[in-house]
C-alpha cells in the first residue's frame, strides 16, 4: 500500500497516513482537526543498465599504437610477360 504525505492547511502539520488507492482521503489533521491537503512528490527517476550514458553508445576508436597492414601480394602463379 502506498504512503501518503499530508500537510493541514490550518496549523501546517505535516504527517504521513498509509492508505490504499480507493480509499478516501484524510478529512482531519490528528493534531488540530483541520482540513489537510495531500503533498505531491516528483518520482525519482533511476536509471539501471547499460545506454544512459554518452559513452555507452560510441563506438570504441581503434588503438593508435596497432598498425594494421596490407596483406603481401602473391608472388608466382601469376601471367608472365
Amino acid at each position: 500500500m502506498p504512503v501518503y504525505e499530508y500537510e493541514c492547511q490550518s496549523c501546517h502539520h505535516r504527517f504521513e497516513k498509509k492508505q490504499g488507492f480507493h480509499d478516501k482521503p484524510v478529512d482531519k489533521c490528528p493534531r488540530c482537526g483541520g482540513k489537510p491537503r495531500r503533498v505531491i512528490h516528483s518520482a525519482p527517476v533511476i536509471f539501471k543498465g547499460s545506454g544512459f550514458y554518452v559513452t555507452d553508445s560510441r563506438k570504441k576508436p581503434p588503438d593508435m599504437g596497432e598498425v594494421k597492414e596490407k596483406p603481401a601480394e602473391k608472388k608466382g602463379k601469376g601471367k608472365k610477360k
